[in-house]
């Protein structure tokens, strides 16, 4: 990662610590340190308001740098900090909601006079607003994405399970580049590269906050296909996310088994007049809320409220914010009043589940830039007919 990328971010981050008085930063989460330091180390990145950062580094032994220093534990950065001149921080902000209690304390009690404040509502908010160079990140994935999804026709066969068509989708993935993780924050999902849903299955409730849930094939991964076998009448989504260089696109399309009930089409049709509402309207200065509203007007006068984003359990966003993880901010959903900012990245994904047949709708990444959304996920919109 080029330097003057990696200063601007941490000014970012420099900016909204300032507005609160705080004196230092002491960054060790991984989806963090990609975005201050550029990879993944294993060690601590402290970010002092006035003075270059300096990495405390375990592992890869092999770091070199004029501001990078080798340690075995971190209470040995207190010494660092005291031989390069540097102040101890009167006010310094930890990653409140990412790191385990055990060494929150212990980080915490390298500088027991300092007040210590929970820095990562301030690293999320700098996060939400990308730089070009994320953008331009966002772009190069969301081609390889469409790759990848150009080539599902070809990888499906009569007779097979849900997991089997996954697997076969999954692959075209990872030949397109995919790194296969995907990165979220907080402790509320988890996903294996994304799901593909068939039949009831999309409906099936989980106790993550997805669109859309999947019973998976065990319970301690209850999420996504669950052994299925593709039937003739039947949508298959695919939602399989879009990780090709950290940055988490997501993108999701309808495919069918034959051809499917004309309700479906129906619901299909009116996923996408919400997406060009929703995209129409996204533009600076957007509420959240009154995107959602939008969507949610327009399902209910199609006849579809009680379908829309679930069965039973439906979920009450239509979308979210992307980045290094899959659920950053905004989020498109009611009582959320943030207004959207040029250089906000989000999916934007409305759905509608059929009884017996499975979800239709439509899933892309779209980024706001000073005249509205510009579409990040180029790809054929309307349902595919397999076989």
């Amino acid at each position: 990662m080029l330097q003057p990328e990696l200063k601007l971010r941490r000014d970012k981050i420099r900016s909204l610590m300032a507005l609160q008085g705080i004196d230092a930063a002491l960054i060790t989460c991984n989806a963090n340190l990609i975005y201050t330091y550029g990879c993944v180390v294993s060690g601590y990145l402290y970010l002092p308001l006035h003075s270059p950062a300096l990495l405390f580094f375990k592992r890869p032994n092999n770091i070199k740098g004029e501001h990078s220093f080798p340690i075995r534990k971190p209470e040995q950065i207190v010494d660092i900090l005291k031989e390069q001149g540097l102040p101890t921080p009167a006010k310094l902000m930890l990653e409140g909601d990412e790191l385990p209690f055990t060494e929150y304390v212990r980080l915490s009690g390298l500088f027991p006079d300092a007040e210590i404040v929970n820095g990562t509502p301030i690293i999320r908010q700098a996060r939400s607003i990308k730089t070009d160079v994320e953008i331009e990140m966002f772009l190069r994935a969301g081609i390889a994405h469409a790759k990848a999804y150009e080539q599902i026709p070809a990888v499906y066969r009569p007779g097979m399970t849900d997991i089997e068509f996954s697997i076969e989708i999954e692959r075209l993935m990872r030949l397109q580049g995919n790194l296969g993780i995907f990165r979220v924050f907080g402790r509320s999902m988890e996903i294996f590269m994304g799901s593909v849903l068939s039949g009831d299955n999309a409906a099936y409730p989980s106790p993550y906050d997805f669109a859309l849930g999947g019973q998976g094939l065990d319970p301690a991964l209850p999420g996504g296909a669950n052994g299925t076998p593709l039937k003739e009448g039947q949508a298959v989504m695919v939602d399989l996310g879009g990780n090709f260089n950290g940055y988490m696109g997501d993108m999701s399309r309808v495919f069918s088994i034959g051809k499917l009930p004309e309700e479906a089409y129906a619901a299909h049709q009116t996923c996408l007049e919400i997406q060009d509402k929703v995209s129409s309207m996204a533009c600076p200065g957007a509420v959240c809320e009154d995107l959602y509203q939008a969507a949610v007007d327009i399902a209910g006068k199609a006849g579809f409220a009680d379908r829309f984003m679930g069965i039973g359990q439906q979920a009450k966003f239509i979308g979210h914010g992307i980045g290094l993880e899959i659920n950053e901010a905004p989020v498109i959903a009611p009582r959320i009043k943030q207004e959207l900012e040029p250089g906000m990245v989000f999916a934007l994904e409305p759905k509608i589940v059929i009884p017996q047949v499975g979800a239709v709708g439509i899933e892309n990444s779209w980024v706001i830039t000073n005249e509205g959304a510009e579409k990040l996920t180029i790809c054929e919109e309307q349902i595919i007919e397999l076989g």
